[in-house]
């Protein structure tokens, strides 16, 4: 996964209508990687799909609950794709997705994906993107 952020962010692309120069990769942080697996398992074992925990917390409260200090910080969600590429090719292509990833305002990533069969779209994908402060 992070392989595949960092190709695309080596690359100048449109978001949408906006225009990303290539940007510098982004380092792997096990916090981002904590927070983004335990809102992915929450959305897979509650059967939920939302940036909002079901007890309602942000993504910022999640990484900073993390122990992540952050002065930027952004969050991916998807749902049923089943393979890194497909939920690359799905953010890549939505304006707002690729944004955050083009952005040169993160610095680290945490990706997480869970599973439940039980649940509405089976894959739950988690990715957030910070700037330590």
């Amino acid at each position: 996964m992070l392989n595949r952020i960092n190709q695309a962010r080596a690359s100048a692309r449109m978001c949408g209508n906006t225009y990303y120069k290539p940007v510098a990769p982004l380092a792997w942080n096990a916090k981002l990687f904590d927070a983004a697996a335990l809102h992915s398992a929450d959305m897979a074992a509650n059967n939920y799909f939302a940036h909002n925990s079901k007890d309602g917390r942000t993504f910022s409260q999640r990484i900073t609950a993390a122990g992540y200090s952050w002065s930027a910080a952004g969050e991916n969600i998807a749902a049923g794709q089943p393979t890194v590429e497909q939920v690359m090719n799905g953010w890549m292509q939505s304006p707002n997705h690729c944004a955050n990833i083009m952005s040169a305002n993160f610095t680290e990533v945490g990706v997480a994906c869970a599973k439940n069969d039980a649940s509405t779209y089976r894959n739950y994908w988690t990715m957030d993107l910070a700037r330590p402060r």
